[in-house]
């Protein structure tokens, strides 16, 4: 994974990115480790869910806020792409108009702005309500998920190390 990623240096000397100053140089924004990616999933899976423009941004700013890791955070957003995207916000949306107990709308769409002004609140306050539900439940459990398996690792490798000294301790004496 980390071949993927930039490099603090790559990023830190990129012109439009100057007037950050030293924020892009705190350590933990690059650093693979439990937490960092653990908040990184956290943080870019919930903005992946959200309908807005500028996802990436959002995603950078609220990772720089919780010291997540920074690039893993705003690739993180790329789950909801241009392919991914309609199935997954009309997925939202199915889940705000259950939970407001409203029907679910036939899809359909037309260019004009009277169509847009009158299905905007039939449409856009389950979405947004059903964006937020399933942005924060999908979410924490990317959370609980990615620290369960790192520690699951970690014990794993213990318990490796902890055979193989007991089998190189056995066969010294």
């Amino acid at each position: 994974m980390k071949r993927y990623l930039p490099t603090p240096e790559k990023v830190q000397s990129i012109q439009s990115l100057r007037f950050l100053g030293d924020i892009l140089h705190e350590p933990n924004l690059w650093h693979i480790n439990r937490h960092g990616v653990a908040r990184a999933f956290l943080v870019g899976i919930w903005f992946a869910f959200i309908p807005m423009p500028f996802q990436m941004v959002a995603a950078a700013f609220f990772a720089i806020w919780f010291n997540a890791n920074l690039p893993l955070s705003v690739a993180l957003v790329w789950i909801s792409n241009p392919i991914t995207m309609p199935p997954l916000f009309y997925f939202n949306y199915k889940v705000g108009a259950w939970v407001l107990h409203r029907p679910v709308l036939d899809f359909e769409f037309h260019w004009s702005w009277a169509w847009i002004a009158e299905r905007i609140l039939e449409i856009g306050v389950p979405l947004y309500l059903g964006s937020l539900i399933c942005a924060t439940a999908f979410a924490c459990t990317s959370y609980l998920v990615i620290q369960y398996l790192w520690r699951r690792r970690i014990r794993a490798s213990w318990r490796l190390r902890q055979q193989q000294r007991a089998r190189a301790t056995d066969q010294a004496s």
